[in-house]
């Protein structure tokens, strides 16, 4: 029955009637079709505007106001099944393989000085023993290092498409290739799209035609490709090389002497579909570059800096502690290994084309990472071994000047604000450098809305100051270090990391000396040449161990050193031995058997605060844990009395002296709990005690 015929029975009331009716229902499928998730989208937005910290939560996603309306990549991903992606059968295959190196064992070198003279060229060439890496199989096995946990981990069933960028320059052969079948052999095929090899102006024969006709002879040439610079552009242009040529839906950078732990692949994925914005970077284990071991580095920190632009670390918050298999966020990522998806990549505009060879790239990217409304985790079941090249540094120079001050330069001139001083402070060259055309770079930061360093400073790398501050605390001691049995002076003589050191004439009775003798202990117990950030360290216990140079971690261990104010000696606990020298000061320091009556076991500092004289007297009593509570003390400069918190109570002695101090309730009459220091640092104590260092867990 047609609608003209129906009209003829329904008064003209009940067809306006119906109009609206219909009109209402269209409306509110229109509003929920397209309406209603921007408004969601918005409310999430506004949410998150509310200045949440970071740090409170690691999945909260951080949504760019400027771009929310950009099309998610990945939305289609969402909401899907969730799977166990574990390749049960190839990790029981691997199990029992045997042979060099399988099961990530060490290998030694054979006893044979033809092998030693062959293996020493190759590790000269490389960095590494090349030699034991031509001994083990390109797809030899591994141990499985990952927390036993993660074999139980479900991620999405659907996941985006990689390609896995591996840049090298001179790599050796068997090294690369057994980075890119570590990939292959260990990532689901339905997610690896390709693996990109950048070669930045190679010399070596290998790395020419016959690595192309090796991937052709084994069908690997639609999997594997290379492509190749016109000139030595270094790291950062290589990574953005291989970038560009890149299909796949997510990108990720790895150095070309790495192996892949299993299952590696869907942890780095699985953060990234839930927001596009989110960077996941593996844990980095160690594969020993003597040996080829593979052993974990540890189970987790958060990347950080030190104002000179050192990596550094900071520990994990309890939080992140209590769920070892959940990522959790980084303010800074260690530099080569890390996933990001394509989309958001050239949203940040790729790396800095200004940056020149390597240094300063993974603090642009995780800069503007966060700052630009992105997020940066570590997710700890994804595990990548890698190659920490030791002993030799095989490349050649790179003929670019001071480039790493130019790198510096223009990181902090585009993201750090007024943060940036520190660095310039701290870093001698970069505040004087040339950082060249920052006019692109200053455009992301523009359309992007990116947030202050300030903001990055207190929200996400919230406890920076605590272990790494931009003002350092004042030296215990400082100036030079002169040895009592020989009244010469310890030179670290500008050295490097690895390097020995030992005496030379002071300064102070030769000032036409010159060499670099002013030291200083530094409030995590370190010694180190002023302005710079090597310390003295020790890592055996032998007999004369040696003391050497090496890059200041602030963790203690090696590096921990304590002056004994009475015995003027300078104690390692960890080897629980004394620094000590030869008696007629020739050679280098040393480690020794701690012993009192040795003068060459004495030194004497130039310049010598009140290295905490009353935490000493407790060292000798009480184990000594940092923590507070029953070993917190404030010395009350108005009333000279000793305040103990946690009792509530002051230190005190019997009327005579006689006995041992105790606490006692305190009384401001009383001259038996009145206390006078023979140095005493006013201004430093107030700060100290004033000051309540971030308890953040």
């Amino acid at each position: 029955m047609g609608i003209s015929r129906i009209s003829r029975y329904i008064s003209r009331r009940y067809i306006g009637l119906l109009k609206y009716i219909i009109a209402i229902g269209c409306f509110y499928v229109v509003y929920g079709l397209f309406f209603s998730p921007g408004i969601s989208r918005g409310n999430e937005a506004r949410a998150l505007g509310r200045g949440d910290r970071i740090h409170v939560d690691g999945d909260v996603p951080h949504v760019n106001p400027a771009s929310a309306d950009t099309v998610d990549p990945f939305l289609k991903y969402r909401g899907k099944r969730k799977i166990n992606w574990e390749d049960v059968e190839a990790y029981k295959a691997d199990q029992a393989r045997v042979g060099p190196g399988e099961q990530g064992k060490p290998v030694q070198l054979p006893k044979d000085p033809m092998v030693e003279k062959e293996a020493l060229a190759l590790y000269k060439a490389n960095g590494y023993n090349a030699y034991i890496s031509d001994m083990i199989p390109l797809n030899r096995s591994i141990k499985d290092i990952r927390h036993p946990q993660c074999k139980n981990m479900e991620y999405n069933s659907e996941l985006p498409s990689v390609s896995v960028i591996f840049p090298f320059h001179e790599e050796h052969n068997s090294t690369l290739l057994r980075s890119v079948y570590s990939i292959i052999n260990r990532s689901p095929k339905q997610l690896l799209k390709e693996i990109i090899l950048v070669d930045d102006f190679s010399e070596k024969p290998f790395l020419k035609k016959p690595l192309e006709d090796l991937l052709k002879r084994n069908h690997l040439d639609d999997l594997v490709k290379v492509v190749r610079t016109k000139a030595r552009e270094g790291l950062i242009r290589a990574r953005l090389l291989g970038a560009e040529k890149a299909t796949g839906d997510v990108l990720i950078f790895l150095d070309a002497h790495s192996e892949a732990n299993y299952n590696w692949l869907p942890p780095l994925l699985d953060p990234i579909v839930e927001d596009y914005r989110t960077v996941v970077c593996p844990f980095v284990d160690v594969i020993d570059c003597e040996t080829y071991e593979i052993r974990p580095q540890d189970e987790g920190a958060r990347g950080s800096f030190d104002w000179s632009f050192n990596y550094k670390r900071l520990p994990l918050t309890r939080k992140d502690r209590e769920n070892p298999t959940k990522p959790f966020p980084s303010p800074v990522m260690a530099g080569g290994y890390f996933a990001i998806s394509t989309k958001w990549f050239w949203e940040l505009g790729g790396y800095d084309e200004g940056l020149d060879i390597w240094g300063g790239e993974q603090y642009e990217l995780s800069f503007k990472v966060w700052q630009c409304h992105g997020r940066m985790v570590d997710a700890p079941c994804s595990r990548v071994g890698h190659i920490y090249r030791c002993k030799y540094s095989p490349f050649k120079s790179a003929n670019k000047g001071d480039f790493i001050s130019r790198n510096y330069k223009r990181v902090a001139e585009v993201w750090m604000d007024d943060y940036k001083h520190h660095l310039y402070k701290h870093r001698h060259g970069v505040g004087n450098a040339d950082p060249g055309d920052l006019t692109k770079q200053l455009a992301v930061r523009e359309r992007l809305k990116c947030k202050s360093f300030d903001w990055f400073m207190k929200e996400v790398a919230f406890d920076q100051d605590k272990y790494y501050p931009a003002v350092e605390p004042k030296p215990s001691a400082s100036g030079e270090l002169r040895n009592k049995g020989t009244n010469l002076c310890v030179d670290t003589e500008f050295k490097q990391a690895n390097q020995r050191f030992g005496l030379r004439k002071c300064i102070s009775d030769d000032p036409d000396g010159g060499g670099e003798q002013n030291l200083r202990i530094t409030r995590w117990h370190d010694i180190r040449p002023e302005g710079r950030a090597v310390c003295f360290d020790a890592s055996t216990s032998d007999d004369k161990a040696p003391v050497v140079l090496f890059d200041c971690h602030s963790m203690k261990g090696n590096q921990l050193f304590k002056y004994r104010i009475e015995s003027q000696m300078i104690y390692h606990p960890i080897s629980n031995q004394c620094l000590s020298v030869e008696p007629d000061g020739s050679g280098y320091v040393f480690m020794q058997q701690c012993d009192p009556d040795s003068p060459t076991q004495k030194w004497t500092w130039q310049i010598a605060l009140a290295l905490k004289i009353f935490y000493k007297f407790l060292e000798k009593k009480v184990i000594i844990h940092s923590m507070k509570g029953n070993q917190l003390f404030k010395y009350r400069i108005e009333s000279q009395m000793i305040y103990h918190p946690i009792s509530n109570q002051c230190l005190s002695v019997e009327p005579d002296g006689s006995g041992y101090v105790f606490m006692q309730q305190c009384d401001p009459e009383s001259p038996t709990q009145k206390w006078t220091w023979q140095v005493l640092d006013k201004k430093l104590l107030e700060e100290r005690q004033n000051a309540e260092p971030n308890e953040e867990d």
